[in-house]
């Protein structure tokens, strides 16, 4: 489902950079369905033809693909390398230039052009807050240290660095994107089904969540609405713990137990495995979007046991 999403203005032409993934894919597919001209630049190929044109891209330098920027109503900035990886000093350091390098580049471009984007969406991430164990945080909640909350830093500055004048930004702390054929949720929902679907260490670590409709809907709010700008929580309202959202996932697709996995395992398994990172899964926060609801905005689906029978249902089809 790609709800229609109304505002101020007509659609025009919208830059996604970093745009072959999982998200950028979407909101591609999403904004094409409302009229919008979709150019996708990225360091590889979609892999499949869609209503967009793609241009190759390094993620550091401005090159051919910047002449798409010339006219254009918005970019859309989603690069950065994922950080589902053994946190090695190389892979750390990739995933912090990934981030910073691409913004500045983004600035760079903006100020060979003559006729700008009106509006700069860019990624970042609700990391930025570390690991509370309790307590929501929301736009104004102080941050966190380690890694994750360095990078988010990082990323901010270098888009408050790049931006240029007439050139209105928001800043999206994003989470855990939640879609039937992308991210993290078909593993999910893989391992659910083989009856490993329970509480992961403790089960009380945060997830804030947010169902790819709604990812969509506040992407292309940030495109249309003139009065959004600034730093927001790109979250679903009602963020829960780990043993619920596996709980709320059991039920969606029957299965009526979950084996609990401790601590320990996570550790050995995510590194000897999976060869990713354990704290992605035994660390988390609890998040919601403060001026998204002084704003009004309606999410379609602000509960999860909503957004994840969607997500079951739509597996089916």
């Amino acid at each position: 489902m790609n709800p229609p999403t109304t505002g101020t203005l007509p659609p025009g032409r919208v830059v996604i950079t970093g745009g072959t993934g999982f998200i950028g894919m979407s909101l591609a597919r999403h904004l094409a369905t409302l009229g919008y001209e979709v150019v996708l630049i990225s360091r590889h190929g979609t892999g499949m033809k869609g209503p967009w044109k793609h241009s190759k891209w390094d993620g550091r330098t401005v090159g051919e693909w910047a002449r798409h920027l010339e006219g254009a109503q918005a970019v859309v900035n989603l690069a950065g390398r994922t950080v589902d990886c053994v946190k090695s000093a190389a892979h750390c350091d990739e995933i912090l230039r990934s981030r910073v390098d691409s913004t500045l580049a983004i600035g760079q471009a903006l100020r060979g052009i003559k006729v700008r984007p009106t509006a700069w969406i860019q990624m970042s991430t609700a990391h930025i807050y570390g690991d509370p164990p309790a307590g929501c945080c929301d736009e104004d909640s102080p941050f966190g240290t380690g890694l994750a909350p360095l990078v988010g830093r990082a990323w901010e500055k270098a888009c408050q660095e790049a931006a240029f004048p007439g050139v209105r930004q928001v800043l999206l702390r994003t989470s855990f994107v939640l879609g039937a054929h992308g991210g993290a949720f078909p593993k999910m929902r893989m391992l659910a089904r083989l009856g490993l679907g329970g509480r992961v260490g403790s089960g009380t670590q945060g997830i804030s969540w947010i169902h790819v409709d709604d990812m969509n809907a506040v992407i292309t709010r940030a495109l249309v609405r003139e009065s959004m700008s600034g730093v927001y929580v790109a979250t679903a309202p009602n963020p829960v713990s780990q043993e619920e959202f596996m709980r709320e996932l059991r039920d969606a697709i029957g299965i009526p137990f979950g084996l609990p996995v401790p601590e320990w395992m996570i550790r050995f398994g995510s590194y000897w495995v999976l060869r990713t990172d354990p704290e992605l899964i035994l660390l988390g926060r609890y998040c919601a979007s403060r001026r998204l609801k002084e704003e009004g905005f309606q999410f379609f689906f602000p509960k999860l046991g909503d957004a994840i029978g969607d997500l079951c249902a739509s597996h089916l089809l």
